[in-house]
């Protein structure tokens, strides 16, 4: 006997009808009939299954980011990578934890430029030849592949969206072809600075010179050449050269929008012209172009900066800091605007600032390339005074620098030092000593399993006058420039007589091993107890 049922429990008007219309439940078996052999399931039964059915049709969406991201290894990797025009490949270890933290926005961005780019990746604990045929050193590597070819190192930003800005511009041609007076402006009325070169003929040799340049730095600035000389003429070039248009949005009073390139034109000097000019007087500071903006001191004005939706307000406050910017020009201080939206996290931390400081009015930091910061703590005003006053006072050495710091122990006596932001010159920068320094969590496990031997190693040493374990919670204090510290625990030796060259610890974590180490790069000699250290 036929059952009356289908198999969610629901009931046919006219059981002995095979193939009828279904319920939405009903439809989930995918041909609109009813399967014979399945029992009548009660109500709950019936929701339990649905329930799993609906799991299981999520499963490919959530692997799909996985599956954008191509796997290759040393058995696919030359005929698989060859196929792609741009290939961004990511060089990892499993166990890497930076690696891990890349993999979400690696992800991501792979989803994005599906279909435009291909994004890869290779484990190098598995895949020996390959990564160490490309000269993977350390994780995650990251290189740029074109039709198979290693086209270099990828250095771009490390988030989703910066990796998919990045890697957008990394397709078409290295330089675009212009032919009118209309296709220029189109193409420098963009978001970002345009370089673009004019030269008298195709066979021009600084032509060629220039679309090498633009092969080399596409991925940091926008190219465009054409061999029409007249496309110069209203910006004053009458012969070959080099033209960087500023982005419009950039616009001032204060400094011209297009500056003209007249030297002898090589890729390296070509180079050092953008690098010189395309800031500005006062550049727009973002999460992707920071590191190259804090390779000198740096002033940033923080507020609700937003160029797309707001150009005029957003230089409103920009122009009175390029007025200070002009006003205290070539002393050695570099000015920038950012949104605080995209720093608040640093503000906090770095800087003490809380979210409801200054209300609409800017944040004003300055922090110098050896990474001393300084804080505005005088309301901005809309005169510019007291940005003025700040200046005049930094300039003046009158400010205090503001130091992230646990308070310094009353009591230091256990083997293993306890150093914070405020003592860390007193005890790692002693000239006479060489100073095992831990960067160190609260919150880390790796570093609590850690804690005995690094205990034990302090307590070996402790005859020795001129050797010093200690550790720092990198957390709740400043780490100081020169450390490198993404992860925990990251363990440097400071040597006596080299502080500004400490070496990172990258061995076991076994006794043994610290003081091998230890033995081989202090500059003073090892003594446990009485006796020399013999490994």
């Amino acid at each position: 006997m036929l059952p009356s049922t289908c198999w969610t429990g629901h009931r046919p008007r006219r059981p002995q009808q095979l193939e009828r219309p279904l319920c939405a439940s009903c439809r989930l078996m995918g041909d609109g009939t009813i399967n014979l052999f399945l029992p009548v399931l009660s109500v709950m039964e019936a929701r339990a299954r649905l329930l799993a059915l609906a799991l299981l049709s999520c499963v490919p969406a959530l692997g799909s980011s996985r599956r954008d991201v191509l796997e290759l290894s040393d058995a696919d990797f030359d005929y698989l990578s060859a196929e792609h025009d741009t290939l961004l490949v990511t060089f990892y270890a499993p166990w890497c934890g930076h690696c891990k933290k890349l993999a979400p926005d690696f992800e991501k961005a792979a989803t994005r430029l599906k279909g435009t780019v291909q994004l890869a990746k290779v484990d190098c604990t598995a895949n020996l030849e390959v990564c160490g045929r490309f000269g993977v050193s350390g994780y995650p590597t990251l290189k740029i592949f074109r039709n198979g070819r290693d086209s270099g190192p990828y250095d771009g930003p490390r988030s989703a969206d910066g990796i998919y800005q990045h890697m957008k511009k990394q397709t078409g041609p290295d330089s675009v072809l212009l032919q009118t007076e209309d296709e220029l402006q189109t193409f420098i009325k963009h978001y970002d600075a345009s370089v673009v070169g004019v030269f008298s003929g195709a066979d021009s040799s600084h032509l060629a010179e220039f679309l090498r340049a633009a092969g080399l730095l596409r991925e940091q600035f926008r190219f465009a050449h054409s061999v029409d000389l007249e496309l110069g003429g209203k910006y004053g070039v009458t012969s070959e050269s080099v033209l960087l248009f500023r982005p419009p949005r950039m616009d001032n009073k204060f400094e011209d929008s297009v500056i003209v390139f007249r030297e002898y034109l090589t890729i390296g000097s070509l180079r050092r012209f953008i690098g010189d000019n395309i800031h500005g007087v006062c550049p727009h500071l973002t999460m992707e172009n920071r590191d190259r903006l804090r390779v000198r001191d740096l002033l940033t004005a923080h507020y609700d900066l937003d160029y797309h939706h707001n150009p005029r307000g957003s230089n409103y406050w920009r122009n009175r800091v390029m007025k200070m910017a002009s006003k205290f020009s070539g002393q050695g201080l570099f000015f920038s605007v950012a949104n605080k939206k995209d720093f608040l996290s640093e503000l906090e931390e770095d800087f003490g600032l809380g979210t409801s400081d200054g209300g609409e009015l800017p944040f004003v930091t300055i922090r110098t390339k050896l990474g001393h910061k300084y804080t505005m703590r005088e309301e901005f005003t809309r005169d510019g005074q007291s940005l003025e006053r700040f200046l005049n006072d930094y300039f003046a050495g009158r400010l205090k620098r503001f130091i992230k710091s646990e308070p310094i122990p009353e009591r230091n006596s256990a083997a293993v030092k306890t150093v914070v932001a405020e003592n860390f010159d007193d005890l790692v920068n002693s000239p006479e000593r060489d100073v095992l320094i831990q960067f160190y969590s609260r919150s880390c496990s790796h570093c609590k399993k850690l804690e005995p031997v690094y205990t034990e190693l302090a307590e070996t040493l402790s005859s020795n006058p001129n050797i010093l374990i200690a550790r720092m919670n990198a957390g709740d204090n400043d780490v100081p420039n020169g450390y490198d510290v993404q992860g925990y625990p990251t363990i440097y030796l400071a040597r006596a007589g080299r502080k500004d060259e400490p070496i990172r610890y990258e061995g076991g974590r076994e006794l043994r091993d610290f003081l091998k180490f230890l033995k081989s790069e202090s500059t003073h000699r090892l003594r446990v107890g009485a006796a020399k250290v013999e490994l």
